[in-house]
């Protein structure tokens, strides 16, 4: 039986893979904030549970002291849009602080571990593929954190320690159900946990889900600066028209 350590527990994504690593006859490790959730993920089997905040680096550092996991799925995050018109540089750090600093700490507490785990799985966006209206925080610490996580994937691999990237589009989460904006392809969670493991079970460097948004984005990924620049800005004004 693996240890699968997923951080994001108690919401979307993390709560949906959580269940699913369960009922797959991995031992989870679920961390979250919300001690509620935490409470009621802890009464399914083969799930047990640890409350903290990935952004606090002393509070990951001591509460994952002597945490072994075989995987470790670094899948915190949060979403808030930009208004340019009144520019917020405290949301900025809000966003960073979770989406970046929180696997960075994360990472760093496992790696001092003895047995740090053979698998490391960080979740970005497929929002850093394209210039998105508003997305200016959460698109960049998405884009940083792919980054990183390439390069960590580099560095880790003299040490047999597989780092994989996660590539989420548009799923059904409390996450997404603030957004007030088309979002094509949506698939419910279930589904997504579904591809995720399947991504993770076979080791594939790089995940995408939905299968088809990636596919469109990642083909507009390739397109040159200027006409990324025309398709987004239609999207920009598809949205303020409404």
């Amino acid at each position: 039986m693996k240890t699968i350590l997923i951080t994001g527990a108690t919401s979307g994504i993390g709560k949906a893979l959580s269940l699913l690593c369960a009922q797959k006859h991995y031992k989870v490790i679920a961390c979250g904030r919300n001690e509620t959730e935490l409470e009621m993920l802890a009464t399914h089997d083969n799930i047990s549970t640890l409350k903290f905040d990935t952004s606090d680096q002393q509070q990951v550092a001591e509460t994952l002291t002597d945490v072994n996991a075989d995987i470790a799925v670094m899948n915190a995050g949060v979403c808030e849009y930009v208004d340019v018109d009144t520019f917020d540089v405290a949301l900025f750090k809000r966003v960073f602080d979770v989406n970046f600093m929180g696997v960075v700490n994360c990472t760093a507490a496992l790696l001092n571990e003895s047995q740090p785990p053979a698998q490391i799985v960080i979740v970005d966006s497929l929002a850093r593929l394209l210039p998105f209206t508003k997305s200016q925080a959460y698109g960049a610490s998405k884009a940083a954190l792919h980054y990183y996580t390439k390069c960590m994937e580099v560095d880790l691999a003299a040490k047999n320690i597989l780092v994989q990237s996660a590539s989420p589009g548009f799923v059904e989460t409390p996450l997404t159900d603030k957004n007030d904006f088309e979002m094509p392809m949506k698939i419910g969670v279930e589904e997504a946990a579904q591809a995720f493991l399947h991504g993770i079970e076979q080791r594939h460097s790089s995940i995408y889900f939905p299968k088809k948004l990636s596919l469109i984005l990642r083909f507009l990924n390739l397109f040159p600066a200027w006409a990324k620049f025309k398709i987004s800005s239609k999207l920009k004004n598809s949205q303020d028209s409404k």
